[in-house]
């Protein structure tokens, strides 16, 4: 106890424990104000990365044709796909290049460069954009393959499902994106419908996924009927050889829970105007800035501000028709009068311009100036191609292999 008294009494100590029960506080303060800031911040980033991840859109194939024409097939302008090939031959000889290697392509929805991985033997050669550079580099990995397999049923959404079923959002849009041409995920599933899929990919020692290539899928569904898909020579066709692709897509807005609110009429209430005349659209609500697709490849024909439609795009395609998109929050990135469009390809964005409710797209299609409930019209439109007869064999033959692997995986699932 006097050791004590003695150090109370010594006055650096005294104004030790002064300033130590002074300062201690706003210490232990500051340092947790600096710990909520730092932790807001890490699940700021975290919340950026799975918004990427839901929204990057991937495209990639074999290189049968030149690098360059895939790169603008895929929308890459001309002048960039040259500057990604001029930094890509920096890591990888590109005459070494062959049939028989891959490329993996990563843009984000509204259509910018993010990446190019070119997968020759058990290297990644890759391109990305860095800021306002490219910058180029080599990835030599250790790489095994493996064949996985995932099925499920519709409980709210396909893509709900898809992920309760362990599938990644990159994933399921490609999934979504091989029967696009034949169902709408917005309109036509039903809860009870049933999906599977098999798929190759690669991965490294420590479990890491590189790439995920779809074999064969399926969606069976109430409403729609089984359809399937089957990878044969870096494209997909149904079991009886006929090109899944065809003239127009089932919907123009891909599955994001969007939803049919107006079918086509010759005589409907119109909400605002509140009288009765003719509704030669579809309209699909959904949130602002949901991308909107073109059904079909097609000439941009208008762009534009016209009348109640607010921002609206008509885009012309074979065989007279015309396509038509109204209400639109802004247009797709070069998108101009003139310009060809790709099926698919994004050319606008839900928006409620013009005279509107509220956040939706209508759209319509015409042949001529009649114009056609696009519902009931677009399953018209055939396979553009099916399996050449010198190739029948071989396709049925992977054919056979896929679909009894699809049966064999559900049977012991």
């Amino acid at each position: 106890m006097q050791i004590l008294r003695d150090l109370a009494g010594n006055p650096y100590i005294k104004t030790f424990l002064i300033k130590f029960f002074i300062y201690a506080p706003v210490c232990v303060a500051v340092f947790l104000i600096v710990n909520f800031f730092v932790q807001r911040h890490l699940e700021q980033i975290d919340a950026q990365n799975k918004q990427e991840e839901i929204y990057f859109k991937k495209y990639e194939g074999g290189l049968k044709t030149p690098l360059a024409a895939s790169l603008r097939e895929n929308g890459i302008p001309k002048e960039l796909a040259a500057q990604i090939i001029k930094k890509l031959d920096g890591v990888l000889n590109m005459r070494r290049l062959a049939p028989r290697d891959r490329y993996l392509l990563t843009m984000t929805e509204t259509d910018d460069f993010k990446m190019l991985v070119i997968t020759k033997d058990f290297s990644r050669y890759y391109v990305a954009q860095s800021g306002e550079d490219l910058v180029a580099g080599i990835m030599d990995i250790s790489v095994k393959t493996r064949d996985s397999f995932a099925q499920g049923k519709i409980e709210s959404s396909l893509f709900a499902s898809m992920q309760q079923a362990g599938l990644k959002p990159a994933f399921i849009v490609e999934f979504a994106d091989l029967f696009s041409w034949a169902i709408d995920f917005n309109a036509e599933t039903r809860n009870g419908d049933s999906f599977a899929v098999l798929w190759r990919e690669d991965y490294t020692a420590g479990g890491a996924t590189l790439n995920q290539s779809i074999l064969a899928a399926y969606y069976d569904g109430k409403y729609t009927g089984r359809h399937y898909a089957i990878r044969f020579e870096d494209e997909f066709y149904d079991e009886n050889g006929k090109f899944t692709k065809k003239m127009f897509l089932k919907a123009p807005i891909s599955v994001r829970g969007a939803r049919i609110t107006s079918r086509f009429s010759k005589s409907r209430l119109h909400p605002i105007l509140r009288i009765r005349r003719p509704h030669y659209g579809i309209d699909y609500a959904a949130p602002v800035g949901t991308p909107v697709e073109s059904v079909g490849d097609g000439v941009v024909k208008f762009k534009g501000r016209k009348g109640g439609f607010g921002n609206y795009v008509e885009v012309a395609h074979p065989n007279n028709f015309v396509t038509c998109y109204g209400h639109l929050k802004d247009f797709g990135r070069g998108v101009n009068v003139g310009a060809r469009v790709r099926q698919g390809q994004v050319i606008g964005y839900v928006g409620s311009s013009g005279l509107s409710t509220g956040p939706h797209l209508d759209f319509r299609i015409r042949q001529g100036e009649k114009y056609l409930d696009f519902l009931n019209n677009k399953n018209r439109s055939s396979a553009q191609r099916e399996i050449m007869p010198e190739k029948r064999e071989e396709f049925n033959k992977i054919k056979d292999e896929y679909l009894e692997r699809l049966a064999q995986s559900a049977r012991q699932n």
